[in-house]
């Protein structure tokens, strides 16, 4: 079984994440990136990924070159905006056609996931959502939240 952990991340939180759930599942890694980034001043990021979640906005990423083909199972991470995933993500699920794959969510945020997950599940609506998880608070707290990692993927490893 080939994996692959899909993610963005603005702040380092989700990043962190992915690295270590690639790392632990032995899988393959690809981190989009906005061909132009929201800035990461307090609150400016806040209003303009709001603004691109709320409007549906899908930033150009800059190249990738990843066979989704070639992986049963896909793993992606996003960070919460306004309550929802990132609007990289979304892009590229546009860009994908993702059917047939099994995947597995997770989100990470400041306390709140609102519709996160029931809306990339609709967005996925052709796969086998298998797990999903958040992660809060994650460089404020690395070892909580690589502890919750590590007891996430054993009741996942348990399938």
């Amino acid at each position: 079984m080939k994996r692959l952990v899909i993610f963005y991340s603005l702040d380092g939180n989700t990043k962190f994440i992915a690295e270590n759930l690639a790392k632990e599942l032995g899988a393959d890694i690809l981190e989009l990136k906005p061909e132009k980034e929201i800035p990461k001043i307090e609150p400016i990021k806040h209003f303009w990924g709001g603004k691109q979640v709320v409007l549906k906005e899908t930033p150009r990423l800059k190249k990738y070159n990843i066979n989704l083909a070639d992986y049963d199972t896909l793993i992606i991470g996003t960070p919460v905006w306004a309550y929802n995933f990132s609007s990289p993500i979304r892009t590229f699920l546009k860009e994908n056609k993702i059917k047939n794959k099994k995947i597995i969510l997770f989100c990470t945020n400041k306390g709140f996931k609102g519709k996160t997950f029931e809306n990339l599940r609709n967005e996925l609506k052709d796969n086998e959502i298998i797990a999903q998880t958040e992660f809060q608070n994650v460089l404020e707290n690395p070892e909580e939240n690589i502890k919750k990692l590590h007891d996430f993927l054993k009741k996942l490893l348990q399938f």
